[in-house]
């Protein structure tokens, strides 16, 4: 560590302390040359969650844009905020555990369907319906077929 005020690269360390937030040690160091003291924060360098998307573009892990998409698919419907919660929290633990951490959209949208199909056949469809980019009623219908195919199955 370089001394701001006179750039020697001997100090030692007076006071260490963690920041109030716990996401950071804040040091007060003494220079061992002009015997001035300043303060040195020490912080993980994190590295973000990244999704890949259908086109191969990266972008971060958004919690958020994930809920709104259970949300809008389960609107009106009988499924729980801790339900769904409980889904994205899933979702973000896969993302985290993977040694790139990186998820592809695809892997993300086929578990949300999977597990939206459990809860709630209205919500599945209405999501599948977005996720799958059904171009015409005939895509959606067949949809359908499957899904009471499973269910009579």
């Amino acid at each position: 560590m370089k001394c701001p005020f006179c750039n020697n690269v001997h100090d030692k360390v007076v006071d260490s302390r963690e920041s109030k937030e716990g996401d950071a040690i804040r040091r007060r160091r003494e220079c061992l040359a002009c015997e001035r003291r300043y303060t040195t924060y020490e912080r993980i360098d994190e590295v973000p969650y990244m999704v890949v998307k259908k086109d191969g573009r990266r972008e971060k892990f958004d919690r958020q844009k994930v809920l709104s998409g259970l949300l809008k698919a389960c609107e009106k419907r009988p499924v729980s905020m801790g339900k769904l919660s409980e889904l994205v929290n899933y979702v973000e633990s896969k993302v985290s555990d993977s040694p790139d951490r990186e998820i592809s959209t695809t892997e993300i949208g086929e578990f949300l369907m999977e597990h939206l199909r459990e809860l709630d056949k209205i919500a599945y469809v209405r999501f599948a319906s977005v996720y799958r980019d059904f171009q015409d009623e005939q895509a959606f219908f067949n949809e359908l077929k499957n899904l009471m195919r499973q269910k009579l199955g």
